[in-house]
């Protein structure tokens, strides 16, 4: 329960820093490498909507391009009224890096808990692509 509050408390900090001047949803995520270290991340947006990066994205990247390359939970936030879930893109970033463990939440400390499983039934990974060649 420790590194849960830790890391929805890192993805509290991370969203302050959330530049969303179209939509002004601000979003902080923050993931935890199997080294023990926590990679924080907030949603970045573009005036071409397409090109935005989500927070939960932002965080992997910083975790992989610091040489982390297994994680173990992610922790995701937003000001909204039930807890926020990862969008179809994240999900499938957290497939191909395997962080099952999904931990949703909202600025007044609502949370679920979720495997990305239950969340990504029919992730699409290095197996299903061997088998299609």
């Amino acid at each position: 329960m420790e590194i849960e509050n830790s890391l929805l408390e890192a993805a509290k900090k991370a969203r302050e820093y959330a530049y969303c001047p179209y939509s002004g949803f601000k979003v902080g995520a923050a993931v935890l490498g199997k080294s023990g270290r926590i990679y924080t991340g907030c949603n970045i947006e573009n005036v071409s909507y397409g090109l935005t990066n989500c927070a939960e994205r932002t965080a992997i990247f910083k975790g992989i391009s610091a040489g982390e390359k297994e994680f173990e939970i992610l922790a995701v936030t937003a000001d909204t009224k039930a807890p926020v879930a990862p969008c179809g893109a994240c999900r499938q970033v957290m497939a191909e890096f395997r962080i099952n463990r999904i931990i949703m939440s909202n600025m007044q400390g609502k949370r679920k808990q979720a495997l990305l499983e239950e969340l990504l039934p029919f992730s699409f990974d290095e197996e299903k692509l061997r088998q299609n060649k």
